[in-house]
Formats: C-alpha cells, sequence, structure tokens
C-alpha cells in the first residue's frame, strides 16, 4: 500500500468546523428576544434575528442532507472501514440519539408561528426541509448513532434517499466544504420521487 491511499473512508468528509449547535444557538437567540418586557422591543429583537436564526438553520439542513449523501456515497464504494467515527462502540441511548431532530422538527412547526405571532407575516417551510428531518432521524435510529457502524457496509439509509448517481455527491460535497457554505447541499435533490 502506497502512502497515497487510504485506509478506510473518513466518517466524516469535513462537516466538523462548520457545524455549529444549532438548538444552542436558537435557544440562546430566543432567550435575548424573551428578555424584553414589551412586545414591541420582542417584535423589533425578532426581526433582527430572523434571517440569523434561518441561515444556522438552512446550515444545519445542508448538514442533514451532506450526512446522506455522504452515506450514499461510500456505501458506492468497497467494503473499507470507516475512520475516524467517535460513535463505534459507544452505548446507544435512542432518545438522545434523535434529540436534536426532534428539537429541529418542532423548530418546523413552531417558527412559522412565531414570524406571524412577532412579524405578521406567512411563513412556511418546503416539505423538503420536512422529509430531510424525518429522513435523517431514520438515518439515525437504523444505524443506531453508528454505534455499530465498523465498516462503510454497516450503514443502513433510509428508503427515501436517492443513491442513483450517489458517486457524485463526494464532489458535490468537496464543492460546498471549498465553499464553506453547507447550505449549497439542500440545492441537491437526494430523495426517490
Amino acid at each position: 500500500m502506497t502512502t497515497d491511499q487510504l485506509e478506510g473512508l473518513e466518517f466524516d468528509p469535513g462537516f466538523a468546523p462548520y457545524i455549529l449547535a444549532f438548538r444552542g444557538a436558537v435557544e440562546y437567540l430566543y432567550y435575548d428576544i424573551n428578555r424584553f418586557k414589551n412586545l414591541s422591543q420582542k417584535k423589533m429583537r425578532f426581526r433582527q434575528y430572523k434571517k440569523k436564526i434561518l441561515d444556522i438553520f438552512d446550515n444545519n439542513m445542508g448538514f442533514y442532507a451532506g450526512c446522506l449523501m455522504w452515506a450514499a456515497y461510500i456505501k458506492t464504494q468497497p467494503k473499507q472501514k470507516i475512520l475516524s467515527n467517535h460513535c463505534f462502540g459507544k452505548p446507544y441511548n435512542e432518545e438522545e440519539n434523535v434529540s436534536d431532530t426532534k428539537f429541529c422538527a418542532e423548530f418546523v412547526k413552531s417558527f412559522p408561528k412565531d414570524v406571524h405571532y412577532y412579524l405578521g407575516e406567512n411563513f412556511e417551510f418546503n416539505s423538503d426541509i420536512i422529509q430531510l428531518i424525518e429522513a435523517y432521524e431514520s438515518f439515525l435510529v437504523l444505524n443506531k448513532g453508528f454505534t455499530e457502524s465498523e465498516y462503510n457496509t454497516d450503514i443502513i439509509l433510509p428508503e427515501v434517499v436517492k443513491t442513483e448517481n450517489a458517486e457524485g455527491y463526494k464532489e458535490i460535497i468537496e464543492q460546498a466544504l471549498k465553499d464553506g457554505n453547507l447550505a449549497e447541499l439542500l440545492e441537491t435533490p437526494i430523495f426517490q420521487e
């Protein structure tokens, strides 16, 4: 084996530097909004934070899409060890495993109501976002939080994820990482029609 060859496939193709703790960031921003007693001040603060909240959300959704794309890509490769899987061999706790996706699902329900309450505007998330959250949660559950995923062949994809031409996902992911914008990954259709 030459030094140019990898000994396996990376668990994370490079997402880590771009991941923000969505739940923590949103809870912090809402805490800041709610610290005001006056409704007009809350409305003003919500207006200031709306784009930021949505940008953080889109980044998080891009991460979800990217993880599904990466999993589909590595499934196309010959059997190899998954490198740097910090979850492997750890105890599995399903409630903890899906807590962030549950938070995102609740956010998708509550945020449009908040937009209407604070700004008097109608807002709704694309149905693809709801499908993405459901697919990613299913992905986490099917793989038991990757606690048993030693090889790429151990990875299980939800049936809704498109695997045809999954080899091309690697290049799309690399471009989004180069651009430093995980939300770009939301532009790639990854679900079966």
